[in-house]
């Protein structure tokens, strides 16, 4: 289904990148507010640096794939050699496959992390990528993000998703 996560984590940085090699991934795309970091800080946070050196020790990139613009994903990320994909234009796929291309990579290599069904599961799941779904690292949203976890509230419940979304501490597989 076009809104429902193939895994969930409770966070971002619990991703462990033996498990993602084994997977087969070489790349994990990933929102930037209320993922990697809470929306209302304006600098990385450190663990951002410690994941993005994990992954990269692994043989993984870490890439974020951002509705915002460039100047505020490149603030938050660049000092730490994260690479970037801004203005992505999330629900729609399209900043996801112009990724792929850009970075010569493969649908089949890539998970993309988001904490929001309407954009980042939404976007992944429409460019092929397998997705997971985090909780959001704050509890306070965006006024425009607002707007989505309300209506994220009436998808789960016409998806039928009566049991509540369990976040754990490593990737888990979401029941149909």
């Amino acid at each position: 289904m076009i809104f429902r996560p193939i895994y969930t984590i409770d966070t971002i940085y619990h991703l462990d990148p033996t498990e993602l090699k084994k997977m087969g991934i070489k790349a994990v795309f990933s929102d930037l507010d209320n993922t990697l970091l809470a929306w209302n800080i304006r600098d990385s946070s450190q663990e951002m640096a410690i994941l993005n050196k994990k992954l990269a020790e692994a043989g993984i990139k870490l890439i974020v794939i951002s509705n915002n613009n460039p100047e505020r994903v490149s603030k938050a990320v660049s000092k730490f050699g994260v690479a970037f994909w801004a203005n992505a234009r999330k629900p729609l796929p399209f900043g996801i496959l112009k990724a792929l291309e850009h970075y010569n990579l493969s649908k089949e290599n890539v998970i993309m992390v988001g904490d929001q069904l309407i954009t980042d599961i939404q976007a992944g799941n429409l460019a092929g990528v397998k997705t997971v779904l985090v909780k959001p690292l704050v509890e306070t949203d965006k006024w425009n993000t607002r707007i989505n976890r309300f209506f994220e509230k009436i998808i789960f419940f016409f998806l039928n998703i009566n049991k509540k979304i369990e976040f754990k501490e490593s990737l888990k597989w979401m029941k149909n």
